[in-house]
Order: C-alpha cells, then structure tokens, then sequence
C-alpha cells in the first residue's frame, strides 16, 4: 500500500466516522409560556409602516389582478 492511499484511506474515514456523529436534540418547554417567534399584524413592516388600510387596498388590488375575467376582458 503507497503511503498516499493510506493517508487517503484514514481520511475518508475519518469523514465517515465524523459523519456519525449527530448530537439528540431536545426541545425543553417551560410551562404556561410561550416560546415562539411572537405574531405581528401583517401592515406592521416597512413597506406599510402600521397602515392597515394601505396593506387592506393592497391585497384588494392584487386579488383583482388574478381574477381570470378581468385579465382576459382587459
């Protein structure tokens, strides 16, 4: 065996041994609070700075144009 293709040989498994080497992972909850990401209003961001009105029209225009009778008659 050439030294080279030993080294190649202890390489390769060293990858598959490091491979194998996945931690478990738990999830600890704490009773009573929620630890998730928190919700927000969907007109809470920059694009519509809290303006519910502005986001609403927004949806209502985008909503026309996918409706198919209106793209196909103009």
């Amino acid at each position: 065996m050439k030294p080279l293709s030993g080294a190649v040989c202890l390489l390769a498994l060293a990858a598959a041994l490091a491979g194998c080497g996945e931690k478990e992972q738990v999830v600890v909850y704490k009773q009573g609070q929620y630890q998730g990401k928190a919700d927000g209003k969907p007109w809470d961001n920059e694009a519509f700075s809290g303006d519910k009105g502005n986001w609403e029209a927004t949806i209502k225009a985008r909503n026309q144009s996918q409706n198919e009778y209106r793209r196909i008659n103009g």
